[in-house]
């Protein structure tokens, strides 16, 4: 017969330090047989992250203070937490309200993906600036940057940093999520330089053209999104969705880019596990595939150029 769950009483009075309730945590997360994915890819680097957002630490590390001794209204809300993300399963992103990028912060909750993207890593790697920058090298010359479905704005966020002489505008179709994407630019100080822009894809940019166009658009099949663990199921549907094959955003992100890309300028966009389908459809495109610590081949990079070959 399996051990009965111990009440919360019997948590709060039993645990005391960081490190009792990081390995309670990983206990009851691992038999609960959680699924990660959304900032943490481990059930101990989730609970790591529940406890140190919760207790208001620096999420970096979870060793200076694994024997801190705990108050009981501490060890209550831990326990409360911890139970939530058991009993809900809802990202641990959206029960604290935060996710992170490459170290910075970002508001978050149901109204928008988990900002994952593997965008903002390859943004910080040095694609950009520097005598050795594979994409641009001057990042002066960019004036102008698209966040085309922007979500909760992060990419947009981290292209004014990158980018300090340019004007950034951040699109999305959903006016929930550009709700989201306000929050984050009060919270980053940068709501004179990014403009948030409401339509279509490139409907809600009509008439501009930009330097460079970043996109993590919804590019999973129909087929996988029916099949999300409940996690995912959480997050807005608008937002994973592509198509039967996952791709009908990105196609038509490829056929009306040139349009909106000034003379020299860029697409970088993800599009997950699509790579083989868009070399097979586009030979005639020169894509140049990115990796990261954690991906390979889900982000590609072309200029307007070369994108000028669908057109013939």
């Amino acid at each position: 017969m399996p051990n009965a769950k111990p009440t919360d009483h019997e948590v709060v009075s039993q645990l005391s330090t960081i490190r009792d309730f990081l390995r309670w945590g990983l206990s009851e997360f691992r038999d609960a047989k959680l699924a990660h994915g959304h900032g943490t890819t481990s059930a101990l680097d989730e609970a790591a992250f529940l406890i140190l957002e919760t207790l208001h630490l620096p999420i970096n590390d979870i060793n200076p203070w694994l024997d801190a001794k705990l108050l009981e209204g501490e060890r209550q809300a831990l326990a409360a937490i911890i139970r939530r993300r058991v009993e809900t399963r809802a990202p641990a992103a959206y029960l604290v309200k935060r996710a992170y990028i490459h170290g910075l912060s970002f508001h978050v909750d149901e109204r928008v993906i988990v900002p994952r993207s593997y965008i903002g890593e390859l943004m910080f790697s040095g694609i950009f600036g520097g005598d050795e920058a594979p994409l641009i090298e001057d990042v002066s010359n960019v004036t102008s940057v698209l966040d085309l479905c922007t979500g909760s704005g992060c990419l947009a966020i981290i292209a004014a940093q990158i980018f300090p002489d340019a004007e950034i505008d951040a699109a999305d179709l959903s006016p929930d999520a550009l709700e989201v994407a306000r929050i984050n630019l009060d919270e980053h100080d940068v709501e004179d330089r990014v403009s948030l822009l409401e339509g279509n894809l490139f409907e809600a940019a009509e008439g501009r053209t930009y330097d460079l166009i970043i996109s993590n658009p919804p590019y999973v099949a129909e087929g996988e999104v029916e099949a999300f663990p409940r996690e995912y199921q959480h997050e807005p549907v608008m937002a994973h969705i592509g198509g039967e094959d996952g791709l009908d955003l990105v196609r038509r992100i490829l056929a009306e880019a040139p349009a909106h890309l000034n003379p020299g300028g860029g697409l970088l966009c993800e599009v997950g596990t699509g790579r083989e389908r868009l070399i097979d459809e586009f030979p005639q495109l020169d894509f140049l595939w990115l990796d990261t610590e954690e991906s390979e081949g889900e982000v590609f990079w072309i200029t307007r150029e070369q994108l000028l070959e669908l057109q013939g």
